[in-house]
């Protein structure tokens, strides 16, 4: 199973991409500008393939197990890019949300030059339960695209 993210517009200081799964669309993502030097936690991750992997400790973990716990086994992380860390899929509507993770989401606007997505829960639930059972039998990987 592979994800693809292709990045399809840009705000004042956001990333609009979408998401296919095996080449079927199954929503948006949004990550902060794309950026030349990268500022933590400010900075879309670079094109490229990576790896997706489940980390299972940590802050965020343990919110998702409360707010997930029929589902969740740890978060979607975007394993191994260069100069990044702790680099997750979940969920959010606005770059406000994102640190330097991809948020998903079923709809999108653009609101004041930057882009929002909208019915975020819902999209990373679909997610999360097409990939967690991949992630832990084999490789997933996702690539980005410019």
């Amino acid at each position: 199973m592979n994800l693809t993210l292709i990045r399809v517009k840009q705000g004042k200081e956001s990333t609009l991409s979408e998401l296919y799964v095996d080449g079927q669309f199954v929503g948006y993502g949004l990550e902060d500008a794309v950026r030349k030097t990268k500022i933590k936690g400010s900075t879309a991750i670079p094109a490229g393939k990576y790896r997706l992997g489940l980390n299972t400790y940590g802050a965020m973990n343990a919110r998702y197990s409360r707010k997930f716990p029929k589902i969740h086994c740890g978060m979607i992380e975007i394993m191994d890019i260069p100069n990044f860390k702790y680099v997750y899929i979940h969920i959010g509507n606005h770059i406000g949300d994102t640190s330097g993770c991809v948020l998903v989401g079923n709809k999108m606007a653009l609101v004041d030059g930057d882009y929002e997505i909208y019915q975020s829960k819902n999209a990373y639930v679909a997610l999360y339960e097409k990939l967690v059972h991949m992630i832990v039998s084999g490789e997933v990987f996702i690539e980005v695209t410019e």
